[in-house]
């Protein structure tokens, strides 16, 4: 079964609000400055691209590929 418009975009929905909110905590900083945050990052950047297929992907998985472009790990980041 193909995956539909709705269903990728609430899957991009869900996972952009699971990383904000385990960044936010993480951080201890609110969810709309961990959204803010994520939203200018690359790892969103192809997260909301659906042909890059992210949206996937698990919550750590996300978060591990951003965690690596903060650290300017493009090794790590492009490997992820």
């Amino acid at each position: 079964m193909k995956p539909t418009k709705a269903s990728i975009q609430f899957a991009i929905d869900t996972l952009t609000a699971e990383v904000a909110q385990k960044y936010a905590s993480d951080h201890n900083i609110t969810g709309t400055e961990a959204l803010r945050f994520f939203m200018k990052t690359d790892t969103f950047k192809l997260l909301i691209n659906p042909e890059s297929y992210l949206y996937l992907e698990s919550l750590e998985y996300v978060l591990d590929m951003l965690n690596a472009e903060i650290h300017h790990d493009t090794a790590h980041w492009l490997e992820v």
